[in-house]
């Protein structure tokens, strides 16, 4: 897929892995639709002055199904298509399985795999009278292999995994395509977070022996939108932690 003047809806865009796939994608001069609960911040949009290409926000809750029909209303009104739709909302609140409330679970798979397919519901028809398109899915290294402390988070990236694979299959009678990122430990304020002592703990784990780039993960995406041939797949971009 060529990507200029293509039109790309990044979820979750207001800062981190969203905004730098934002970027990413505004440099090879596609048309791009931020998203975040509130308004995107003035400054931050004015990091895209540099790209030659339209850009705009519109405020919308994934969560909630009309929120996001509205969105898409609203893109399709604005931009007359939607060719790449970026799953990238997503929330943790991390804590032993134990002593996780309900509403914290829930909570975290509402937003990061509710989130995700009321988006691509919303999206496919659109798409599907197109017949193109695709659709890329933020998962987690941790979908794949569990990890303490994040059991809600760690369920809603697997169900992401699964809702990728089959929304992979579904789509390609239309021509779409579908595929998911795993992120291994890439430099967010999440991780921003861990003492220096546990980072360094944890990049010795890693064959790379260092945290990934958000520009990294980025690239990825950009590259699973412009290759046609590749769907319902799972790229995990951690420096080698989960090899087999």
């Amino acid at each position: 897929m060529d990507l200029k003047d293509k039109v790309v809806l990044v979820t979750g865009s207001s800062r981190g892995i969203g905004l730098a796939i934002a970027k990413a994608f505004a440099q090879r001069g596609a048309k791009i639709v931020l998203n975040a609960r509130k308004p995107i911040a003035p400054e931050v949009l004015a990091e895209f002055e540099q790209f030659a290409t339209p850009v705009i926000d519109i405020s919308a809750d994934v969560t909630n199904p009309e929120s996001v029909k509205d969105m898409i209303v609203q893109i399709i009104a604005q931009f007359g298509q939607l060719d790449v739709v970026v799953n990238n909302a997503g929330i943790n609140k991390d804590g032993l399985l134990n002593r996780m409330s309900e509403d914290d679970f829930n909570a975290v798979l509402q937003t990061n795999l509710v989130g995700t397919f009321n988006v691509i519901r919303q999206a496919l028809r659109p798409m599907y009278k197109r017949r193109s398109g695709c659709f890329i899915n933020l998962a987690s290294v941790v979908g794949l292999t569990g990890n303490i402390g994040q059991a809600n988070y760690a369920a809603s990236k697997a169900g992401i995994i699964g809702l990728t694979k089959s929304v992979a299959k579904e789509a390609a009678l239309r021509n779409l395509r579908c595929n998911a990122i795993a992120p291994g430990m890439i430099d967010t304020q999440m991780t921003e977070a861990l003492s220096e002592k546990r980072q360094e703990e944890i990049a010795q784990q890693i064959p790379l022996k260092r945290f990934g780039k958000i520009e990294e993960v980025a690239e990825t995406a950009v590259f699973l939108a412009q290759n046609d041939y590749i769907t319902g797949q799972v790229i995990t971009v951690d420096g080698g932690l989960t090899m087999q």
